[in-house]
C-alpha cells in the first residue's frame, strides 16, 4: 500500500476524525430535537415565553459581568430556547464537575504548605498600606497565595534570552523537573529541551511534562504522552478532547511553569515553540517576556503544578518536592499566584485593577489582546483621567484577525480618556506585563481578554520593590521606541471591513 493511501486511511480512521464526526452527530441531534419541538407550536410558544422570562430574570439578578449579560441577552432575543439551554448548559459546568471537585481537593490539601511570611506582612502593614491590602487579598483568596522575600528574580526581555537560561538551569537538575506549558511544538526549541529532559531522566531525575489537551489537535499527536513515557518522562495532557460535547473544553491550561528541584522556577508568556525564540517567523518579530525565580517563592509554583497534575488522581504529594532554601537577602516582596475558572475570584483582573487604582505616576502595559469587561475598561480610563500616564503596547501584526479587530473597537474611548495606545511595528507582542511607578510589576501568562480573565487556568508573579523592576521598565521603554502611537484619526481610518468585523465581534466579546 502506498504512503499516500496509508495517509488517507490514517486520516479517515484517526481519533481527530472520530471526535469530529461524533461532535457533528450530537449537534445534528440537538437541531433535530429543536425542529421536532416546532410541530407543537402553541405549547412550544408558551414554553418559549416562560423560559425567556425566567432566563432574563436570572441574568438580571446574577453577579455576571454586565458586558456578558448583554451578550447573553443578544443571543436570547433571536434564539430564546437555544440561548436559554446554552446558558443553562454553560452554568451547570456539565462534564467538568468531577475535575472541579478534584482540583478543589488538591487546593485544600496543599494549603498548609503555602506559608505566609508574617514579618513581611507586618512590615507592609506598617509602611506600605496599599500593598498590604493587595497582599492580604491574595492570601485570603481561595488559592491562599503568600508573600515571600528572600527570592532572586531575573527578567528576560525575549524568548531567546529565556531559552538559553532555561537550558542552563535544566542541565543542573538533580532531583526533579516539572514542566507545564500551554503550547509545546516540535522543532528546534522543544527538540533541544527534550534532549536535556531525556538525558536527565536517564540519570534518575524525575521529569514530568504537562501540556494543554487542545494542542493534540494542532501541534502534537494524540499518542505524545506515550512517546514521552517511552523515554522515561511522565506526561499528561490537561483536559484532552473526547467525542462528547462538554463545558470541560472551555477551561484550558494557559499556564507556563517550569520548576527545577524546587529551587528554580520560570514563568511568563513564552511557550515552547520556535516562533517564541524567533527561529521561525509567523507574525513578524515575536516580542515576549519571562522571569526566573530562585528562592522561597518557588514553593508556590511547585504547588500550582502539583495541584493541576493531581486533578485526575486521588493522592497529592507535596513534601518531597519542597526544597530547603538557602538564605538569600530580602529582595522586595514577591507573590506568585494562580488564577482558576473554578471559583468566583477574578484574581488576575483584580490585581491589574488594583495596580491601576493605586498608581500615582504611570502604568505601562504590554499585552497581545484587548477584550475588556466594564470594570477593567473603567479602571484604565479612570487612571488616565486622574493624571496617571497609562500606556499600552499592542501588536501591529495580529495572530488572530477577529480578536485584533475587536481590540481596536476599544481604542477610541481609551484614547479619548487619555490612555496611550501603541502598536509594535516589527510584529507581534505576546508579553503579559504591568509595571507601575518604578515599584510594582506583574509578569505572567494573563492577557487582557475574557478567556484569560475568566476561562483559563493562569499564573503570574506580583512584585513590589524587587531589584528587577527597573529592568522591566527599561524593556518597556526600549520596546516603545519600536512602536507607533495610535491616534483617533488612525482609528477612524481603519478599513470598513475591520470596523464591521470588530463591531460584530464585540457583541459576543465574552465568548471570544
Amino acid at each position: 500500500m502506498g504512503r499516500g493511501k496509508r495517509g488517507i486511511l490514517r486520516g479517515i480512521f484517526s481519533r481527530t476524525t472520530v471526535i469530529a464526526v461524533l461532535l457533528i452527530l450530537q449537534i445534528l441531534f440537538l437541531l433535530a430535537s429543536y425542529k421536532w419541538f416546532q410541530t407543537y407550536k402553541v405549547q412550544f410558544e408558551i414554553f418559549e415565553i416562560v423560559l425567556s422570562i425566567v432566563t432574563v430574570l436570572y441574568l438580571i439578578n446574577s453577579d455576571m459581568d454586565s458586558t456578558a449579560v448583554i451578550t447573553w441577552l443578544l443571543i436570547l432575543v433571536p434564539f430564546p430556547i437555544i440561548g436559554s439551554l446554552f446558558l443553562f448548559y454553560t452554568k451547570t459546568d456539565f462534564g467538568f464537575r468531577a475535575m472541579k471537585s478534584n482540583i478543589q481537593r488538591a487546593i485544600d490539601a496543599t494549603q498548609d504548605y503555602l506559608i505566609q511570611d508574617t514579618e513581611a506582612v507586618a512590615e507592609l502593614k506598617r509602611h506600605h498600606s496599599s500593598n498590604y491590602n493587595l497582599i492580604s487579598y491574595l492570601e485570603n483568596s481561595k488559592g491562599h497565595f503568600p508573600v515571600y522575600r528572600q527570592t532572586d528574580v531575573r527578567y528576560f526581555t525575549s524568548g531567546e534570552e529565556k531559552f538559553e537560561a532555561l537550558k542552563a538551569e535544566l542541565r543542573k537538575a538533580k532531583k526533579f523537573i516539572f514542566l507545564e506549558y500551554f503550547i509545546i511544538d516540535e522543532g528546534l526549541m522543544w527538540g533541544e529541551i527534550l534532549a536535556i529532559l531525556e538525558e536527565k531522566a536517564a540519570e534518575g531525575v524525575e521529569v514530568r511534562v504537562m501540556y494543554d489537551g487542545m494542542i493534540e489537535f494542532t501541534t502534537l499527536s494524540f499518542d505524545y504522552t506515550k512517546r514521552l513515557e517511552s523515554i522515561g518522562i511522565k506526561a499528561k495532557a490537561f483536559a484532552p478532547l473526547s467525542p462528547f460535547i462538554s463545558t470541560y473544553y472551555n477551561y484550558r491550561d494557559h499556564r507556563k511553569i517550569l520548576v527545577i528541584d524546587g529551587t528554580v522556577a520560570f514563568t511568563g508568556g513564552i511557550n515552547l515553540a520556535d516562533e517564541y525564540i524567533n527561529h521561525v517567523e509567523r507574525f513578524g518579530h515575536w516580542k515576549d517576556t519571562a522571569i526566573m525565580l530562585k528562592g522561597r517563592a518557588v514553593d508556590t509554583f511547585t504547588i500550582l503544578f502539583l495541584q493541576l497534575w493531581s486533578a485526575s488522581q486521588e493522592e497529592i504529594q507535596v513534601e518531597p518536592y519542597l526544597a530547603l532554601h538557602q538564605h538569600r537577602p530580602n529582595n522586595g516582596f514577591i507573590v506568585p499566584y494562580g488564577d482558576s475558572p473554578l471559583d468566583d475570584d477574578k484574581i488576575g483582573e483584580n490585581v491589574y485593577i488594583d495596580i491601576l487604582n493605586q498608581a500615582r505616576d504611570y502604568v505601562h502595559i504590554m499585552t497581545p489582546y484587548l477584550i475588556l469587561d466594564g470594570e477593567l475598561a473603567h479602571a484604565l480610563k479612570f487612571a488616565a483621567q486622574r493624571g496617571v500616564e497609562v500606556s499600552i503596547i499592542m501588536p501591529s501584526i495580529a495572530d488572530k484577525k477577529l480578536p485584533f479587530a475587536l481590540a481596536q473597537t476599544y481604542y477610541a474611548s481609551l484614547i479619548r480618556a487619555g490612555v496611550n495606545i501603541y502598536e509594535y511595528t516589527p510584529g507581534f507582542v505576546h508579553a503579559k506585563v504591568f509595571v507601575s511607578d518604578n515599584q510594582k510589576a506583574v509578569v505572567g501568562t494573563i492577557n487582557l481578554d475574557y478567556r484569560s480573565l475568566y476561562h483559563h487556568f493562569e499564573c503570574a508573579t506580583y512584585m513590589y520593590r524587587t531589584s528587577c523592576i527597573p529592568d522591566i521598565e527599561e524593556d518597556f521603554q526600549a520596546t516603545l521606541k519600536q512602536c507607533r502611537l495610535v491616534s483617533e484619526e488612525d482609528v477612524r481610518q481603519r478599513p470598513m471591513v475591520t470596523k464591521v468585523l470588530g463591531t460584530l465581534a464585540r457583541t459576543v466579546a465574552p465568548l471570544l
